[in-house]
């Protein structure tokens, strides 16, 4: 007020009306300047902002194109390893068991007392887990290994009655006053208590 009081009254000495336009035309300038210069800047901030996050997504869009391209080259070579390996190992071990169950075929039958023992010294000798042959079957840790004075070693029975198909494997012997006697040897004593004196038919295979 005080610049227009000083045009008004020294600058330039107007009339009436032409102090009414000229005060006019400044209040429109001075509204323009106070009002549309920070809504011109706070445009201009928010398009450079605009700007700036375009480029961000642009960037974010190809990383994540080019991490989707590997992701799918990816996805097209593991199926192939996976059937590979799928593939592989069901064929190994089916023909390693239709070649056990080939191979073996029954040659005789007999009748015979069943017991079960452990390894416990109190059962067996100052070395438990080592068997007859020198197999150690805590070790091996599978309930396959026989012992019987009456077949050679490394013989193969089945005793069906009892184990169904389960093969058995002649690895240790028994005291000399079983020598007709099938000691079946079992990872716990609890489990050779259990199955006590049984008599069974077994199958000799070659």
């Amino acid at each position: 007020m005080k610049i227009l009081q000083l045009i008004k009254e020294e600058v330039v000495p107007l009339s009436r009306k032409q102090n009414i336009v000229l005060m006019t035309i400044i209040a429109c300038i001075f509204q323009f300047i106070l009002f549309y210069a920070p809504a011109l800047a706070a445009e201009s901030v928010k398009t450079a902002n605009a700007q700036a996050f375009g480029q961000d997504t642009m960037i974010t869009n190809d990383s994540l194109s080019k991490d989707a391209v590997m992701d799918a080259e990816a996805a097209k070579l593991s199926p192939v390893v996976s059937n590979a390996a799928s593939s592989s190992t069901p064929v190994a071990s089916s023909s390693k068991s239709v070649a056990s169950s080939s191979e073996l075929t029954v040659v005789r039958t007999s009748t015979h007392t069943m017991t079960a023992y452990n390894s416990e010294v109190g059962q067996t000798d100052d070395s438990p887990c080592i068997t007859a042959n020198g197999f150690n079957v805590c070790k091996h840790g599978i309930e396959d290994t026989v012992a019987a004075n009456f077949l050679p070693m490394g013989t193969k029975i089945k005793i069906p009655d009892l184990f169904g198909d389960r093969v058995f494997v002649v690895r240790d012997r028994m005291n000399k006053k079983h020598p007709n006697r099938v000691d079946v040897w079992m990872k716990d004593r609890p489990s050779a208590m259990k199955f006590g004196i049984r008599v069974a038919k077994i199958q000799i295979l070659k």
